[in-house]
């Protein structure tokens, strides 16, 4: 794993412990306390998901522009030839 997918996590995990323990110590009812929880939990996978996806789309891209431009040079060399 790269570095950037390792800082992504590790911002996740930081971000969904702090929720929890914050929701945790706060003075509310337990089905408020689990309500909250749950309404977390699906905002933090939501966002992992969104970070996920772009380090995808720019490691992809990365991998996709050299081919795509040594496939312009093999075209123009068959044109020359």
């Amino acid at each position: 794993m790269n570095t950037a997918g390792k800082v992504v996590i590790s911002l996740v995990t930081g971000a969904a412990t702090g929720a929890i323990l914050g929701i945790l110590y706060a003075p509310d009812k337990g089905s408020e306390t689990r309500r909250k929880i749950s309404q977390r939990t699906k905002d933090i996978r939501y966002n992992f998901q969104n970070k996920v996806g772009e380090v995808l789309e720019k490691a992809a891209e990365k991998i996709e522009h050299p081919i795509s431009q040594n496939h312009g040079h093999k075209e123009t060399a068959k044109a020359e030839v």
